[in-house]
């Protein structure tokens, strides 16, 4: 579904959930611009993916060729400075006191989404989308809907136009985001998008590239690693309703087989 000829800027980090939220932009906006964000991250390896998963993405569809247009790299080094966290420290991942991951970057979202609100202004780009979650979020108070909400309307303030965040994860879990991911590409031979996000994005923390999971590359141990493997979407693990890639949904339970 287009939704007329609006533009769309896309926060592309290059991980599994910016990619899902590219490929849902595709399939809805006639130009979609992608951003990303060089703020001293530990797993900067995120980055050098890019380029390659926007080349796969266009030759997915002739449509999300067409429609995909410039990248946009914006430099963020002031944010590392500031932030004593793990996730730009070369430092072992465990709780603060305040009882979030100490890979959380105060106003991390806040500041991406300003800068995006920029870029967008430029572009004439009235929609971003953006991969925030509040269902595998690990606490971040900037991943949150109220947050996301708030910002909308300080940027529709701020840039004396209406601008809409839309947030297509906001109330998926991992099993989801794989099941939309899928969803995606039903029209085409294959897998296709999903086995893209499984094998060319990058989430993992550490930045590893050396390990592949069944769900993709990473330590499988920090939070967003953690984060990934969740087996199944449902209220409990035989209660599912979706399973991540490799497992087979069997009634109500994912399975490593097909049964």
């Amino acid at each position: 579904m287009t939704i007329a000829n609006d533009a769309a800027l896309v926060l592309f980090s290059g991980g599994q959930d910016s990619t899902t939220c590219l490929g849902w932009a595709l399939e809805r906006f006639a130009r979609v611009e992608t951003v990303g964000f060089d703020y001293g991250q530990r797993h900067a390896v995120e980055l050098e993916v890019r380029p390659r998963i926007r080349e796969l993405m266009a030759g997915l569809k002739p449509q999300w060729k067409q429609r995909l247009g410039d990248d946009h790299m914006v430099t963020l080094d002031a944010l590392a400075a500031i932030s004593e966290t793990a996730l730009t420290r070369d430092t072992e991942i465990a709780f603060a006191d305040s009882g979030l991951p100490n890979t959380f970057v105060p106003a991390r979202n806040l500041i991406f989404l300003t800068f995006a609100g920029a870029v967008a202004y430029r572009r004439g780009a009235r929609h971003i989308v953006a991969g925030m979650c509040e269902t595998d979020y690990s606490g971040y108070p900037d991943c949150r809907d109220d947050t996301i909400k708030a910002m909308q309307v300080a940027l529709s303030l701020g840039l004396d136009r209406k601008v809409t965040v839309h947030t297509p994860l906001m109330w998926v879990d991992k099993a989801g985001t794989f099941a939309m991911a899928r969803d995606l590409t039903r029209d085409i031979a294959g897998q296709g998008f999903l086995d893209l996000v499984v094998e060319h994005t990058h989430t993992c923390y550490l930045g590893d590239r050396s390990h592949r999971h069944a769900w993709g590359y990473g330590c499988g141990t920090c939070p967003a690693c953690d984060s990934s493997c969740t087996a199944c979407t449902g209220p409990s693990a035989s209660e599912c309703s979706a399973c991540i890639p490799s497992k087979f949904l069997s009634g109500s339970t994912c399975l490593d087989e097909c049964p």
